[in-house]
C-alpha cells in the first residue's frame, strides 16, 4: 500500500452523528437537529458565500468523537413542525469527501491522500464479490424497480476503470442497508484504496454468504407452518447468520484494525450464548459415535437407520424430539465392539504383579476382620486376573498362527449342522491341495488362511454368532460368577463392593432395588410410551461410560413380587446368568447388549424372599456381625477418625478412652454391624465440639497444643460456676450417661438365676446380633395340656410339641413316671405346662430352641436344674435326634457376650465354630457338640444329675 500524504490541516465545523447513524462516502442521509444546533447550522449556512461544508463524525459513545468522519455539503436545511426539541430542524447532506478531525466542535482535519491506483488483485478480488453480492441482491428481490437498480449497479461495475473502483465501491457500501455499525466504522477509517478496496470485499463475502443462508433455510420449510413453527424457523435463521458472522470474525481475528481498540471490550464466549451452535456440535459428536461403531454391528445399523429418519424428519416434529433422545441414549451406551471404547477396560491394571497385594492391601484399609470374605474376594480376583492373562495368551497365538482357538473351533462346528461341517471340510480340503500344488511357503499358506478368513467363502455357513464382531481378548477374559453379599445392615455389604471396583480400577455404579415393583425399570419402557427411557442397568452403564464397570444391586431381597407391572425379580434372571447376559434385551434401546464384561455384586439381608432360579445364579457369601473387638478396631481406625473430620475436630481434641469406647459399644449399642456405633461416637464428638468452641471463645486460644491436663471434677466445678476456661480432651466412662443419656441396653442377660423349668436358649435377634433367651416353664393345675406364650410362631410352636412328646415318651427311663403307660401330666395329679418366651412384643419363630425347650420340660418334672451358665440351641426330632441350626456365630458372641461359659451345639455345627467364631473366643468358652438328647441332658445338667432306668435289668418272677 502507498504511503498516505495529508494535505494542509484547516479548521471546519463539524456536526456529530449519534449511534448507530453514520454517513459513508458517496451517501445522502436526512438527520434531525435540536434547536440550538439547528439555529447554529443556519447561520453558518446564511453566512457562508458558497454552498457550506462541514465535517461528520460518528459518536462511539457520550464522550467519544470516532477518529475518521466525511466532508458533507448542506443540501438543505428546515424547520419541523414537530414539538419535541431534539427534532426542531431537519438537515440533509451529501458527501463530499472523507476527513480526519482532531478536536471538538470546530476541528482541524485532514484530507488524506489515496496513495495511488488500486493494485489489480485487490481490483480483482472487488470485482468478483460485488458481482456475487449484486447478482444475489437481484435474485432475492422482490420489487422490480430495486431489481432493476441492482442489474443496472451490475453493469457499472463491469465497465468501470480500475481507477474508479474505489468509487464504485463506496457506493455500493452506501447502498447496503444491513451493515453493522462496527462494519461501517470499519470501512470509514479506510483511506488507502487498496484498504477500502479489501475492506468492502469483506464485507460483500459477508453478505453474500448471510443472503445465501438465509435463502437455504427459507427454501427448507414449508409454507404451512405453524406459528410455532415459524416463530422456530426466525430462531433457526438468526443463529444461522450468528454462526456465519463468528465464524468470519475468527478467520480475520488477527487483523484487528484500530477500531477494536476504542470499542469496549467484548464478554468470553459461554456455552449458555449460542444455544444452536452447542445444539450442531452435540448432533456432531453422535454422528462421530455412530460412524465409530463396528461394521455391520446391530447397533451400528439401527444407528444409521435411526440416524436417516432424524435427516429426514422437521425439526418443529414431536418425532425428531424421540428420535433425537433415542440416539443419544444408542450412542452414549459403551458397546464393547466400538472403537471409541477399546482403550478403555482395566487390562493394565490386571497385568500388574503386585495386583493380588494391592487388592489385599485395598481391602485391609478399607474393612477390619471379615477374613473369609476377604479371602473369597482374593480368590475370585485372582481367578479374573488368571482369565485375563490366558484369553492375552491365546489371543498372541491366535494373531501369530492365523487359526482361531481350540474353544472357538470347537464351537463353530457345534453350531452348524452335519451339512454345514461336511461343506466347511471339503472347502479347507479343496483350498490345502490347490495350496499345495502352488508350492507356496508356510508364510504364504499362514497369509492365504488369514485372507480366507477375512473374505467368507460362499460354501461356509454364516450364522449370527459368526457375523457379529468378535470383542477383544481384554473384553472375552472378565467374566466370573455373580456374588450375592448376605447380612444383616451395616456390616460393610456395599463398601465391600466399592473396594472391589478400587482394586479392579473400573467405575462403580449402584443400583437400588428396594421397592422396584416394575419389570420396565429394570429392561426399560418400550418407545411407544410417552416419556419412555431405557432401565436402570442401560442408566448404569451409561454413567460408568466403559463396558466392564462394577454394578452393585442393593437390596436384592426388597424387590416388588410379581404383579400386573410384571415380575423384576423375573426380569433379573437374564441380567444375571453368565451364559445368557451377553444378549441382554433393552425395551428401550431394542438392541442386545453385552453384559458379560459387566461385574455383578448383589447385596441382602435375608434369603428368604429371594426366588429360587434367582439364588441359583448367585454365589452366596455370609457376612456375620463383628465382634466386640472387631467393632472396637472399627471406631478406632475408622469411625472416630471419620466423626473427628466431619466435625471440625483433630485427634489431639478428643481421647476416648478403652473402657468408654466399649460401654459405647455394650450398652448403647445393640447390631450386627456399626452404624449406630458411629451415631453414638458422633454425639460424643459434637458435644466434645460444643465444648471446644466454648473455651476458645471464652479465651481465646484456639492451640489444642496449649491446652493443659485438667480432671473432671475441675471441669464440673468450672462449669457450675458459669465459666468454661478449661477444656478436658479425654472422655471417660462414667461421662457417657451425660453425654448420650441413659444405656438403653442395661446387663439383665446377666443377672440370671438357678431354678426349676428355666432353661437360656441362644437366639438371633432382628438387628442380627446374638444373644440369649430364657425359656420358662411352669406347671398348673389343669388337663394336660401344654400353653405356649410370648408371640410364638408356627414352627417354634411345633418344636415345643415335639419337645414335650420326646419327654412323654422318655418319662419312664428319667424316672418322671413309674409306668410307660402313665402320662406325666395327668398322674399323680393332672397338670397343664405353660412355657413362656419373654419379650412377647418380638415375633420369635424357628426351629433352633427345641432341645432348649425340651431340657426345660425335663428339668421342671424332674426338679433338676440347670446352671446359669450353660446356654444352647438346636433342633430336635421325634427320635430325639439333634438337628443343625443357623447363626452360630452370632448365637455364639451373644453368648460369651452375656458370660456364658458353656455352649451345647449340634453336631452338624461343628465346622460353623471352627470356620466362623474367632480363636480368642474359642479360647474362653467350652464346646459341647451332641448328636442326641441324652448327650445334651448329660451335657447340660451335668453327668450322673439324672438317672436312666435303661441300664437297670429287669426281672420278672412268678410263684
Amino acid at each position: 500500500m502507498a504511503p498516505i500524504t495529508m494535505a494542509v490541516s484547516n479548521i471546519i465545523p463539524v456536526l456529530t452523528l449519534p449511534e448507530p447513524t453514520v454517513l459513508l462516502p458517496t451517501a445522502r442521509i436526512q438527520t434531525f437537529l435540536d434547536e440550538l444546533a439547528g439555529l447554529k447550522l443556519v447561520e453558518l449556512v446564511q453566512r457562508s458565500e458558497a454552498q457550506l461544508v462541514i465535517g461528520t463524525v460518528p459518536c462511539t459513545s457520550t464522550s467519544e468523537v470516532y477518529s475518521w468522519g466525511t466532508s458533507a455539503r448542506i443540501v438543505r436545511v428546515v424547520r419541523t413542525a414537530a414539538r419535541a426539541s431534539d427534532k426542531a430542524f431537519q438537515v440533509t447532506l451529501h458527501v463530499w469527501g472523507p476527513y480526519s478531525p482532531n478536536g471538538l466542535i470546530e476541528l482541524s482535519a485532514e484530507r488524506p491522500n489515496p496513495g495511488g491506483p488500486p493494485s489489480q488483485e485487490a481490483v480483482a478480488a472487488f470485482r468478483a464479490a460485488a458481482a456475487k453480492l449484486l447478482d444475489h441482491l437481484a435474485r432475492d428481490s422482490l420489487q422490480e424497480s430495486r431489481r432493476d437498480v441492482y442489474l443496472k449497479i451490475s453493469r457499472m461495475l463491469d465497465e468501470v476503470s480500475d481507477d474508479r473502483t474505489p468509487w464504485m465501491a463506496d457506493v455500493i457500501v452506501a447502498g447496503i442497508n444491513k451493515l453493522d455499525y462496527n462494519d461501517k466504522l470499519a470501512y470509514l477509517s479506510a483511506a488507502a484504496v487498496d484498504d477500502r478496496l479489501r475492506r468492502a470485499t469483506e464485507l460483500f463475502v459477508k453478505q453474500a454468504s448471510i443472503s445465501e443462508v438465509t435463502k437455504k433455510i427459507a427454501q427448507s420449510i414449508d409454507e404451512s407452518l405453524s406459528k410455532q413453527q415459524k416463530e422456530f424457523f426466525l430462531r433457526q435463521q438468526l443463529a444461522a447468520i450468528q454462526r456465519e458472522l463468528q465464524a468470519l470474525s475468527r478467520s480475520s481475528g488477527g487483523s484487528k484494525s484500530d477500531v477494536a481498540g476504542r470499542l469496549p471490550p467484548s464478554s468470553g464466549n459461554s456455552e449458555l450464548d449460542d444455544p444452536e451452535q452447542a445444539e450442531a456440535e452435540d448432533m456432531a459428536e453422535i454422528k462421530h459415535k455412530i460412524e465409530a461403531m463396528a461394521k455391520d454391528s446391530e447397533e451400528r445399523k439401527v444407528a444409521v437407520r435411526e440416524w436417516k429418519r432424524f435427516q429426514r424428519i422437521p425439526a418443529g416434529s414431536v418425532e425428531h424430539g424421540v428420535i433425537r433422545n433415542y440416539l443419544e441414549w444408542l450412542t452414549s451406551i459403551p458397546w464393547p465392539s466400538s472403537s471409541a471404547y477399546v482403550n478403555s477396560t482395566s487390562s493394565e491394571k490386571l497385568r500388574e504383579r503386585a495386583f493380588l497385594e494391592t487388592a489385599r492391601r485395598q481391602l485391609d484399609e478399607d474393612h477390619y476382620g471379615l477374613e473369609k470374605i476377604k479371602k473369597r474376594l482374593i480368590e475370585y480376583l485372582a481367578v479374573v486376573r488368571l482369565k485375563q492373562l490366558q484369553a492375552e495368551r491365546e489371543a498372541s497365538l491366535q494373531a501369530s498362527t492365523g487359526q482361531p482357538p481350540a474353544g472357538e473351533l470347537s464351537s463353530q462346528h457345534t453350531q452348524g449342522d452335519a451339512t454345514s461341517r461336511a461343506l466347511a471340510l471339503i472347502s479347507q480340503a479343496l483350498n490345502s491341495r490347490d495350496t499345495a500344488a502352488a508350492g507356496v511357503s508356510e508364510k504364504e499358506r499362514r497369509d492365504a488362511g488369514a485372507a480366507s478368513e477375512a473374505t467368507p467363502s460362499p460354501v461356509q455357513p454364516s450364522s449370527p454368532d459368526q457375523q457379529r464382531p468378535k470383542r477383544g481378548a481384554a473384553n472375552k477374559a472378565v467374566k466370573g460368577p455373580i456374588l450375592l453379599f448376605v447380612g444383616p445392615p451395616g456390616t460393610g455389604k456395599t463398601s465391600l463392593g466399592q473396594s472391589i471396583a478400587r482394586a479392579l480400577d473400573r467405575p462403580f455404579q449402584r443400583i437400588s432395588l428396594g421397592g422396584v415393583r416394575d419389570e420396565a425399570e429394570i429392561r426399560g419402557h418400550r418407545r411407544t410410551y410417552v416419556a419412555s427411557g431405557p432401565g436402570s442397568i442401560v442408566q448404569a452403564l451409561r454413567k460408568a461410560g466403559r463396558p466392564d464397570p462394577v454394578i452393585l444391586l442393593d437390596e436384592i431381597d426388597k424387590i416388588g413380587q410379581s404383579n400386573f407391572h410384571g415380575d423384576p425379580a423375573a426380569a433379573l434372571l437374564e441380567v444375571l446368568d453368565p451364559e445368557q447376559n451377553h444378549s441382554f434385551n433393552d425395551h428401550y434401546i431394542n438392541v442386545p447388549i453385552d453384559l458379560s464384561q459387566v461385574l455383578f455384586i448383589c447385596t441382602s439381608n435375608s434369603l428368604e424372599t429371594i426366588s429360587a432360579p434367582l439364588l441359583d445364579r448367585c454365589e452366596i457369601v455370609h457376612l456375620s456381625g463383628y465382634t466386640y473387638d472387631e467393632k472396637l478396631h472399627i471406631a478406632r481406625k475408622f469411625l472416630l477418625p471419620k466423626q473427628l473430620k466431619a466435625n471440625g475436630l483433630t485427634p489431639e481434641h478428643v481421647i476416648l478412652t478403652e473402657p468408654a469406647l466399649l460401654r459405647i459399644a455394650t450398652h448403647y449399642t445393640r447390631e450386627a454391624g456399626v452404624r449406630s456405633l458411629e451415631r453414638a461416637i458422633g454425639a460424643v464428638v459434637r458435644y466434645k465440639a460444643v465444648e471446644w468452641a466454648e473455651y476458645v471463645d471464652s479465651t481465646g486460644n484456639d492451640d489444642i497444643l496449649k491446652v493443659s491436663f485438667i480432671s473432671a471434677a475441675d471441669q464440673a466445678a468450672e462449669k457450675a460456676e458459669g465459666s468454661a476456661k478449661t477444656y478436658k480432651k479425654t472422655v471417660e466412662e462414667h461421662e457417657l450417661e451425660k453425654i448420650l443419656g441413659i444405656a438403653r441396653w442395661d446387663e439383665e442377660e446377666l443377672h440370671r438365676e438357678e431354678r426349676r423349668g428355666l432353661v437360656y436358649g441362644l437366639v438371633v435377634t432382628g438387628m442380627g446380633e446374638g444373644g440369649i433367651l430364657p425359656i420358662e416353664t411352669i406347671a398348673v393345675p389343669g388337663s394336660g395340656q401344654l400353653k405356649l406364650t410370648g408371640s410364638l410362631g408356627e414352627v417354634i410352636k411345633e418344636s415345643g410339641e415335639l419337645a414335650l412328646s420326646w419327654v412323654k415318651s422318655h418319662a419312664y427311663d428319667l424316672y418322671i413316671t413309674k409306668l410307660r403307660s402313665e402320662d406325666p401330666l395327668k398322674v399323680p395329679d393332672p397338670i397343664d405346662i405353660h412355657l413362656h418366651l419373654p419379650s412377647g412384643a418380638v415375633k420369635k419363630d424357628g426351629p433352633s430352641a427345641g432341645i432348649a425347650m425340651t431340657c426345660a420340660f425335663v428339668s421342671l418334672l424332674t426338679g433338676a436344674c440347670v446352671p446359669t451358665n450353660v446356654a444352647m440351641t438346636g433342633e430336635i426330632t421325634l427320635r430325639g435326634r439333634v438337628g443343625p441350626v443357623g447363626g452360630i456365630k452370632e448365637k455364639v458372641l451373644g453368648a460369651h457376650r452375656a458370660k456364658v461359659t458353656k455352649v451345647i451345639l449340634p453336631w452338624a455345627n461343628r465346622k460353623d465354630v471352627e470356620h466362623d467364631v474367632p480363636s480368642e473366643i474359642r479360647a474362653e468358652m467350652q464346646f459341647v457338640f451332641a448328636r442326641t438328647m441324652e448327650e445334651v441332658l448329660e451335657a447340660a445338667f451335668g453327668k450322673g444329675v439324672l438317672n436312666w432306668r435303661r441300664n437297670m435289668v429287669v426281672l420278672e418272677s412268678r410263684l
